[in-house]
């Protein structure tokens, strides 16, 4: 019998039951959100600070410091006409620029209602562009961090970007290049995506393609975000989210055209304005600027203007992009710089003073990067190897010349700043304007420069009454509704700006010739003047202008002959030379003629220190009171009573409004 052996049988056995978890409700945004900050934490206390100190800075005496100027007053002009006036821009729109940078500081005005929260319109256009730059300065940040660049690395870009004296010169600045520059740093940043790349290249398009729609020339840029894109992309996909971010940006340009196809001005036509024009006009036709190296030219002048806010942000901007062509991960971004600042230097071109917006962020980043990169090799650690000793020499190098320049850019800095920050360079600006409204009848017809052209119009001038003295001379509507051209304008303010190109217009260099300064305020660039145009011509004017003294002298000696009147030795000497304004002397007699009259002192107005006095101190008069004092001089009339009689200690300041004519001086 033989004996088997029977295997035992596999039992089965029941997997253990799961186990129930307690039901927890999903959470929503505000409830998840401790753990983002958590995971951001320590970005956060790297970013905020820096963030903070450029917002402060930058806002900081914004109203001061630097002086409004023409360019800026037409951007803030064109965005508050948007919204005020329902029109794109405050004069004829002829294609210079696309208009997508001024709509958005017209949206952002109108969201937070700048322009009633300021007195003047450029400071409500000048938050705008201190948001925008403060955007830029966190996606620089972002861009830093993408390219690899350590936290403390990203917060120098940052500092370097918002607080040299040369970016925040032009940062304060209502530039459309403020407007552009956080859209290509996000194009930069989301050319740079990996994962949801089509995501990510789609919105590098969009965003290139409404910088390039904000300010044009950072078109100038597209080659180097395509070789950003073209690294980036996976190998697999990259022909197809190519083409189609490529066909994205054309469409996003394409909007443009639509623009002057709805309202029929692509091609030139008698009587109107063109896309073709604008930008024949930008690409060819227009003046160049010289070049950089010839003293006198435009260019040459800008050039000299950065050179002389910061020199050692260029110098060691220029050499770490020319570094950093050596360093794969800021390859792109050093030969976009290296390029652009190559184009400077291209024959018989225009170059904009606010060109190196563009190349501010691109250069932080540099320094900043080139920086970290040399300290990691001299510590020994380039790019996961042991450094070359040649290598470490350099880095060395470096890391002197770095240290050299923070010594040297130290006090530069330091005096530069405090210039922004303390400085009321605008003080002239702002007290022409308020000369102007509260001397120049609301009738008048004003020459000005478009950094005050909303202010008088919100002041009460009629809008076809105050004209941009650039347009003068190019605005077909504005030459029909002026043809006398500037003979039908009755007072001209000069700035810098009309100062330096008005002269070259025919029709304002017209006006400069035949007009009176008649109020006068700051000095060198800052000046400004407010003129009287004399429509008669500048010989006739003279002429008047010498009888009209004359006559006032005459008048004087016959006042202070009169024993009734009485008045200190500076006075008299006034009265004799006839530097006091002929209807108070004649107020002045008519006051003798009833009873002893005392001037204790003439006064200047704010301004007006070369021109006839037309306000002055009377005494109290013994044994009558002010109220009949102030009587008699209100029963003169309008032909020679004043304009504003005052208590003051001891008397009656007594004012008589803006003289016409020839009662000017010259």
């Amino acid at each position: 019998m033989t004996a088997t052996t029977e295997r035992p049988r596999p039992t089965t056995v029941a997997p253990p039951a799961p186990r129930r978890e307690p039901h927890v409700p999903e959470q929503d945004g505000w409830a998840r959100r401790p753990s983002w900050i958590r995971r951001r934490g320590r970005d956060l206390v790297w970013l905020l600070p820096v963030l903070a100190l450029s917002a402060i800075v930058q806002a900081w005496n914004m109203a001061g410091s630097p002086q409004r100027i023409d360019d800026e007053g037409t951007y803030a002009a064109q965005a508050w006409a948007v919204a005020n006036l329902g029109e794109i821009t405050h004069y004829t729109y002829w294609y210079d620029h696309p208009p997508v940078g001024w709509l958005q500081i017209s949206a952002y005005t109108t969201l937070t209602g700048a322009f009633a929260r300021y007195d003047l319109a450029v400071l409500a256009a000048r938050e705008a562009v201190l948001v925008a730059t403060l955007v830029a300065a966190v996606l620089l940040w972002a861009l830093a961090r993408r390219v690899g660049l350590a936290r403390v690395t990203a917060t120098v870009a940052v500092a370097v970007f918002a607080l040299s004296p040369l970016a925040l010169q032009y940062h304060r600045t209502v530039y459309l290049d403020n407007v552009a520059t956080p859209w290509l740093i996000a194009a930069f940043l989301l050319a740079l995506s990996r994962r949801y790349q089509l995501a990510g290249f789609v919105g590098a398009a969009a965003a290139f393609g409404i910088a390039v729609l904000s300010k044009e020339t950072y078109l100038l840029a597209l080659p180097f975000l395509a070789w950003v894109m073209w690294r980036t992309a996976d190998r697999a996909t990259r022909r197809y989210t190519l083409s189609v971010s490529a066909a994205l940006l054309t469409l996003v340009g394409l909007s443009y055209v639509a623009l002057a196809l709805v309202k029929g001005e692509v091609a030139p036509g008698s009587g109107r304005v063109s896309l073709w024009e604008g930008i024949t006009y930008q690409l060819g036709s227009r003046e160049g600027s010289g070049s950089v190296l010839v003293p006198g030219d435009l260019a040459n002048a800008a050039a000299a203007q950065w050179w002389a806010l910061d020199p050692v942000l260029i110098v060691l901007g220029t050499l770490a992009a020319v570094v950093a062509l050596a360093v794969h991960r800021l390859r792109p971004f050093a030969a976009l710089v290296v390029f652009l600042l190559a184009f400077m230097f291209r024959p018989g071109g225009y170059l904009p003073v606010p060109y190196v917006i563009v190349l501010l962020p691109f250069a932080a980043l540099l320094v900043a990067g080139v920086g970290e990169s040399a300290v990691r090799a001299w510590r020994g650690r380039a790019a996961g190897r042991v450094a070359t000793t040649a290598r470490r020499t350099a880095s060395a190098a470096w890391i002197g010349v770095t240290a050299a320049a923070v010594v040297v850019a130290a006090p530069l800095w330091a005096t530069q700043l405090r210039g922004f920050l303390l400085a009321d360079l605008d003080a002239p600006m702002r007290q022409a304007q308020d000369w102007v409204v509260d001397n120049v009848p609301e009738d008048s017809r004003l020459l000005v420069d478009d950094a005050m052209w909303v202010d008088l119009v919100r002041s009460g001038f009629d809008r076809d009454d105050v004209i941009w003295f650039y347009k003068l001379d190019t605005d077909g509507a504005v030459i029909a509704q002026n043809p006398n051209g500037w003979a039908d304008s009755d007072y001209i303010v000069t700035t810098d700006s009309i100062r330096t190109s008005g002269p070259d217009a025919p029709q304002i260099g017209q006006a400069l010739e035949n007009s009176t300064v008649v109020a006068s305020f700051g000095q060198d660039d800052q000046q400004v003047d407010v003129r009287r145009i004399d429509a008669q011509g500048a010989p006739a004017a003279q002429q008047q202008a010498d009888e009209a003294a004359i006559a006032r002298s005459e008048v004087g000696r016959q006042l202070d002959a009169n024993t009734a009147f009485d008045a200190p030795e500076e006075v008299a000497t006034a009265l004799a030379d006839g530097r006091l304004d002929e209807r108070a002397v004649l107020s002045l007699a008519q006051l003798a003629s009833l009873g002893p009259v005392t001037v204790e002192r003439l006064e200047a107005l704010p301004g007006e220190q070369s021109q006839p006095f037309r306000s002055l101190v009377v005494a109290d008069r013994d044994g009558q009171d002010r109220a009949a004092t102030r009587q008699l001089l209100e029963d003169l009339g309008p032909a020679y009573g004043p304009e504003q009689v005052e208590d003051v200690d001891g008397g009656l300041r007594v004012t008589w409004s803006v003289p016409t004519g020839a009662a000017l001086a010259r």
